[in-house]
């Protein structure tokens, strides 16, 4: 049986500036930015482009001056627009593919909180439940079952920090170095995350281009098969509680807690791989908890030993799994919905050996993921490098 994504490769992936404020951009102009870097890098013509996905599809369809492009209008972000680019493909569609995403001018009430996870809905604002406690709910939980520690919530912290840290392009570049006992020292925002466990916000632009084998054969850089993907979703993010024992209409569903684990089995399966067999794990790191868990949801370690799992080095870059390599969203960029792509974006670089810093010598598997338990949804793709 032919695997469902043999006719897809990701060419190219380029990210624009990234900053705490890019003055005199808007979330559409950063896009476009992004979408022509990644054709100017790869040296694919405009007029070669027949589809576009992810943000601003028609906008930059127009001002790309494209004549009868396909765009998509589900609105899927980060992962879930590359799987829909990726079917596309497969089912012949189209040929060359845009994914983009920008985020840009969301700051102008310079509010502490990120302003597109301050949810409108009554039962949740009403509450001051914003996203820092959302996902301190679930990591609560977690140490409650399992005895997980803020120590080693801190280890994750410190580590993805540091990764930004040696990172020119981060927005946090030359921030650190930072240490676990740092991460435990900064204030309290929703206990358990203190102030380095979190995310930053900052904004920029991101996208990916998507062809066949045959034509990125002939562009500059190594081609990025996508192995296996799918995306788990409980509800809407953003709008309701959290909790932890959420579960769905199924009985043999994982709860909330676990959400990404069928996602994961469906990607490993899909790719005939086993967690053993990643080399790189871009995980989306919200939340130094939300890479304890992912490791649990998915397979690396069973329930309860994530805390242990990360300790000693092993997600550190030399160890077996080295986490978020580019500095994540607690470091690199926490732009609106580039920072969902940026996860695949990275994936991409390391499997093409492009990393200016933190590259993962002979990587061939690499594991991104976005979302967690907090905002109800985790979606997985499995990437390999064309040998």
């Amino acid at each position: 049986m032919s695997h469902p994504y043999e006719r897809v490769m990701i060419a190219g992936a380029f990210n624009t500036q990234q900053a705490r404020r890019l003055p005199g951009h808007t979330s559409a102009t950063i896009a476009l930015e992004a979408a022509q870097g990644v054709l100017t890098e790869v040296g694919v013509p405009v007029d070669e482009v027949d589809a576009i996905f992810g943000d601003f599809c028609g906008e930059i369809a127009y001002q790309l001056g494209l004549p009868a492009v396909s765009i998509s209008g589900s609105g899927s972000k980060g992962i879930a627009a590359v799987l829909e680019a990726a079917q596309a493909i497969a089912a012949r569609a189209c040929d060359v593919a845009l994914v983009v995403a920008g985020g840009a001018g969301h700051y102008a009430d310079r509010e502490a909180t990120a302003p597109w996870t301050r949810p409108a809905n009554e039962w949740v604002a009403s509450f001051g439940l914003i996203t820092a406690a959302e996902f301190a709910l679930i990591a609560r939980r977690h140490m409650a079952m399992y005895g997980t520690t803020p120590e080693q919530m801190a280890v994750v912290a410190a580590t993805i920090r540091n990764n930004g840290h040696v990172n020119p392009e981060a927005v946090y570049y030359g921030r650190g170095p930072f240490t676990a006992e740092d991460v435990l020292a900064s204030r309290m925002i929703a206990d358990p995350f203190r102030l380095l466990d979190c995310a930053t916000t900052s904004e920029g632009g991101c996208a990916l281009l998507m062809t066949t084998p045959e034509r990125a054969a002939d562009l500059p850089y190594p081609g990025v098969r996508i192995l296996g993907g799918n995306t788990d979703r409980m509800g809407p993010l953003y709008q309701y509680p959290p909790a932890w024992d959420l579960t769905a209409a199924r009985v043999d569903a994982p709860p909330n807690g676990y959400v990404g684990r069928r996602a994961a089995q469906h990607a490993f399966k899909t790719a005939g791989l086993r967690p053993q067999d990643v080399d790189v794990c871009e995980f989306y790191d919200p939340f130094s908890f939300e890479i304890i868990r992912q490791f649990e949801a998915f397979g690396f370690c069973a329930e309860g030993e994530g805390g242990e799992f990360v300790m000693n080095g092993r997600i550190a870059l030399g160890g077996e799994y080295p986490i978020t390599t580019d500095g994540g969203t607690m470091s690199y960029s926490h732009a609106r919905t580039p920072q969902l792509l940026q996860r695949v974006a990275r994936g991409v670089h390391q499997l093409q050996g492009r990393c200016a810093t933190n590259q993962v010598e002979g990587a061939e598997v690499a594991m991104c993921s976005n979302g967690g338990a907090g905002a109800l949804f985790t979606d997985v793709i499995l990437l390999g490098r064309e040998l």
